[in-house]
């Protein structure tokens, strides 16, 4: 049902856009050198596990690789070496390198973008992190906690991330509203494969949203993925689960920002809500056991709050859960997961944040108390975040 009203409202906003009648903006730059912004992101934690995290699961649900809660003790995260600058008056482009605990080196990102299109198109082809929901396209240094939110964890793999192409249009309307697709290879979970001659994965997302006063703002969301995927793998590296099939997600995320007086300097508070569901139909071979016909949905969501209470200083809660109608080997046999979590950081200036965050999780049977201690630095200059 919220798959039939995402893809209904996304649909006939495309319609209203493509119909609207538009006039071009006079964008140009006589920037012609090359200047690039560069920064490198370092992160490390230390995390005390109640549980082994190496028997990680999520009750009724096959997991993408590196979607646990992290390694014990003291370790590094993934640092980022960004790159990005205007090519010319009308293309921009962005490098994202993540250097990884285990000393290897990842392309997260690297892709063009156009500039000063007529009629507030624009167009971005590369890898890049998909615009879908409001989680997805945000990269983990600007998090408000230390993880991912569980159902990002269980229906994404994180995030869906991907080489491809986008399309986005801003309507000529009064309110903000904001209209894109892309056609993405499909190599990133959920799809796998890249099935469809290289083209498994299609996205569509609408966002909308506006002003109240001079303090208050918020912004509303709809999306929807259709994935193809051709020998997925999943869980245990060993022994991986294998799923072909058709994975299709609908979401639905809202937001909510006030700052005093409009000074984000002083008390802020930013409320966050998403909800996904996911439907799969194929065929599912749990670690090499044999392929059986699989169908099942999962629906999942978050909501948060994080409040300002003085400068430098922010607190926030955030609660996730799950719910499954899985069969046979992904059967959660009456649990639901969820997760509370609470945190507090401090964050000197734009480029420096410690945190202290701790997780109660019942995303599997057995209880995990996890507490995380964070740094986040940035060296260098970087871009503007996203809303």
């Amino acid at each position: 049902m919220i798959q039939q009203i995402v893809r209904a409202t996304c649909c006939i906003a495309l319609v209203v856009v493509a119909t609207t009648p538009v006039h071009a903006a006079n964008t140009t730059s006589n920037n012609k050198s090359f200047n690039p912004d560069i920064s490198l992101i370092l992160s490390g934690t230390y995390a005390n596990l109640s549980a082994d995290p190496d028997n990680y699961t999520i009750s009724g649900i096959s997991l993408a690789e590196e979607t646990g809660p992290g390694a014990r003790g003291l370790s590094i995260g993934e640092s980022e070496l960004v790159m990005s600058a205007n090519i010319d008056d009308r293309f921009f482009g962005r490098f994202t390198a993540a250097l990884t605990p285990e000393n290897t080196v990842e392309v997260e990102e690297a892709f063009i973008q156009t500039v000063g299109l007529p009629g507030g198109w624009a167009v971005k082809a590369g890898r890049m992190l998909s615009g879908i929901g409001y989680q997805n396209s945000r990269h983990s240094h600007t998090w408000e906690f230390v993880d991912t939110p569980l159902v990002y964890r269980a229906l994404l793999g994180n995030r869906l991330a991907d080489d491809g192409i986008q399309f986005t249009v801003l309507a000529p309307v009064d309110r903000y509203l904001e209209i894109g697709g892309e056609l993405l290879r499909g190599n990133g979970f959920p799809a796998g494969g890249a099935a469809n001659q290289g083209a498994g994965t299609r996205t569509l997302f609408a966002r909308t949203g506006g002003d109240v006063g001079i303090s208050k703002s918020w912004r509303l969301g709809l999306s929807y993925v259709q994935a193809t995927a051709e020998g997925r793998e999943s869980g245990d590296e060993t022994t991986p689960d294998s799923f072909t099939g058709t994975s299709n997600i609908a979401g639905l995320d809202f937001v909510w920002k006030w700052a005093e007086g409009g000074d984000w300097t002083k008390r802020n508070l930013v409320i966050v809500a998403e909800l996904l569901q996911r439907s799969e139909n194929g065929m599912f071979d749990p670690a090499g056991a044999g392929a059986v016909a699989y169908r099942g949905t999962q629906t999942g969501g978050y909501a948060q709050a994080v409040y300002g209470f003085r400068p430098h200083w922010r607190i926030g809660a955030r609660y996730d859960w799950l719910n499954s109608d899985n069969t046979g080997a992904l059967d959660p046999a009456g649990n639901a997961p969820t997760r509370s979590s609470v945190m507090m950081d401090y964050a000197r200036s734009e480029f420096s944040r410690i945190r202290l965050q701790y997780n109660y999780d019942l995303s599997s049977p057995t209880a995990d108390s996890q507490v995380y201690l964070q740094y986040v630095m940035s060296l260098g200059s970087h871009g503007a975040h996203s809303y």
